[in-house]
């Protein structure tokens, strides 16, 4: 039995005092260390398993942290976690006070930049490899991206100024031919063609002035390193593109790269994964938006689905399969999506954009110009909205309420539940003219017997789901059952609102008349947010209520589980019932 490497190797000082043939051996070692823990802790897999030689290679043919080694998106990056000194804690990987399941700069010096979104890496890799010209260092500069993270707008923003600099920058494109779903779009068509050596025209990445290498086998220790080494010698901006399989080593995370991205537990020796009880369980949020529009399309031709790059994760998939033709996945473009669908608007039909709400971020100028400015009928639907849990501040849906609360012309709509959900998707296909924005959470609902016949939604207005005294909670969104659980033995009021904008102003007249202290909730950010508004309401009409703001603090929140994070943000339902008694307390002793 071999002794292991592994266990001796902390940081990469380390791994480079090994001989380049006991690589191969460390790369296995690391393979089984990432598949033994994620099997039980849950993760991010494949993406990792696929990088295991490239990680290896970089560390041991750069001089990292002096070279600055930057990860695109970051699910690939355990293994390089792993050796730079977070070995022995890399079972905390993506829990409440553990390590970050993506590079965070916090974390250490080998981290040169935070990511989480996709597409940075060019970027910022070449801001710093200028930075060291100006400072006049020599260093070498590296961005490793994936084949789907290229094909977004910001990559080629950062290759296009790249290729007229003589920056010390190395691209590497890690071309697996996958993202989280496969990769779509005619650069992936071309780069298949490169590998396949059948591509006629000129090199892309030569014609924008990289010296381009490649491609080569990523599972080839001996081969990397060898072209790292020459790469080193090559001076100004550099691109190699390597091949390698998403999943590598673990047969099942070959085969089903979708699956075993992220594929919560299995077994470790087998790679199966554990199957959950089959107790019947309410419906994931996004299968209720899937299994709806499929609905409504089959009456409604008008109805078109946008996914950026996420068919499986927002369920798209279920509409992609049955009306190819009005179903599409762009890619890593959210630009591009929001401005498509308001394209498609303006030609009569009805599209629905859905994208997590951490991602819309990214179109923002699009949501403002091309779609609110010009009125157009465009429905987002907000994925992953409030708190989505491990994989913390990078991808909480925490801002959007704030985001699009100041935009004029948009209406926004957060579901309670799941019926609520399917009919405001049944509401807008019905023709609308405004754009509106649907935002709802990861994970499932509370309801079985969620479809129900469709009601059609009036836009603007609330409901009163309990009728008391004193006190009037006003939420919105599915923060609404943990309200219902707190206040189940509490006489007093709760409203559900409903729509951020436009307000239910006749509804919030009546309860500040009969209401003595008002409390706002949402899993959105109190800046700006819902209770924003609603303080905003209380001051423009003279109202002088208490009015208590619950909702996500002015700080980024970092990972853990979604109730674990609730608890942290005095949002879950035995912090809102102790709220709720103090300020009964207050109230019966004035």
């Amino acid at each position: 039995m071999q002794n292991s490497l592994l266990k001796h190797i902390n940081l990469p000082e380390d791994l480079r005092q090994l001989k380049a043939e006991d690589l191969p051996q460390v790369a296995k070692e690391l393979r089984e260390f990432i598949i033994n823990v994620v099997a039980t802790k849950e993760g991010h897999l494949g993406a990792s398993l696929g990088v295991i030689e490239l990680t290896i290679a970089l560390h041991y043919t750069f001089n990292t942290p002096e070279d600055l080694l930057i990860w695109d998106v970051g699910h690939q990056a355990y293994g390089h976690k792993i050796l730079t000194g977070r070995k022995d804690r890399f079972e905390t990987n993506r829990q409440l006070n553990g390590i970050s399941g993506f590079p965070k700069r916090s974390e250490g010096k080998y981290d040169t930049f935070g990511v989480g979104h996709s597409s940075t890496s060019i970027s910022a890799a070449l801001g710093m490899a200028i930075a060291s010209q100006l400072k006049g260092e020599n260093k070498h500069h590296i961005a490793v991206i994936g084949d789907a993270s290229i094909a977004s707008g910001m990559a080629f923003e950062g290759l296009n100024h790249a290729g007229v600099t003589d920056a010390n920058l190395l691209v590497i494109l890690n071309d697996n031919a996958i993202g989280i779903d496969p990769s779509v779009g005619a650069l992936k068509q071309y780069l298949t063609n490169v590998k396949k050596g059948t591509q006629k025209q000129d090199n892309i990445f030569e014609a924008l002035n990289f010296n381009y290498s490649g491609p080569i086998d990523g599972h080839d220790l001996p081969l990397l390193i060898s072209e790292l080494e020459r790469l080193k010698t090559v001076k100004g901006p550099k691109f190699l593109h390597v091949i390698t399989t998403k999943g590598k080593g673990l047969k099942q995370a070959e085969e089903d790269q979708v699956k075993y991205h992220a594929p919560g537990k299995f077994n470790a020796k087998t790679g199966e994964l554990i199957t959950k009880s089959n107790t019947l369980e309410p419906p994931k949020y996004q299968d209720v938006f899937g299994e709806t529009i499929v609905e409504l399309a089959r009456k409604n031709e008008k109805i078109i689905g946008i996914t950026p790059a996420m068919p499986t994760g927002s369920s798209l998939k279920y509409m992609m399969e049955v009306f190819p033709n009005r179903a599409f996945d762009v890619g890593i473009a959210e630009q591009h999506a929001v401005t498509l669908a308001a394209g498609m608007a303006t030609q009569g039909l009805i599209p629905f954009c859905n994208i997590y709400s951490t991602f819309l971020q990214r179109a923002y100028d699009q949501i403002i110009h091309d779609v609110a400015l010009q009125n157009l009928p465009v429905v987002f639907c907000l994925d992953r909205a409030g708190l989505v849990g491990e994989d913390g501040a990078t991808h909480h849906g925490v801002f959007d309420l704030a985001y699009l609360n100041c935009v004029p012309n948009l209406v926004i709509f957060a579901p309670r539940d799941a019926i609520a959900l399917r009919n405001i998707i049944y509401t807008a296909q019905l023709g609308i003219d405004f754009p509106i924005a649907i935002r709802y959470p990861r994970g499932r609902g509370h309801l079985l017997d969620w479809k129900k016949p469709y009601k059609t939604i009036e836009i603007g207005k609330g409901e009163c789901l309990k009728k008391g005294k004193k006190i009037a909670i006003l939420s919105i969104g599915t923060m609404a059952k943990h309200v219902e659980n707190a206040i189940v033995d509490l006489d007093i009021s709760h409203y559900d609102m409903q729509f951020v904008k436009p307000l239910d102003e006749t509804l919030l007249h009546g309860i500040f008349k009969t209401h003595k202290t008002i409390v706002t909730i949402e899993d959105g950010t109190i800046v700006g947010g819902f209770g924003s508004t609603i303080l905003a309401f209380a001051n423009t009409h003279s109202y002088k209520h208490h009015i208590e703001v619950l909702g996500i603090e002015d700080k980024f929140i970092e990972h853990g589980s979604v109730l674990q994070l609730q608890k942290l943000q005095q949002l879950d339902s035995a912090s809102i019932t102790k709220k709720i008694e103090q300020l009964l307390s207050i109230l019966n002793n004035s």
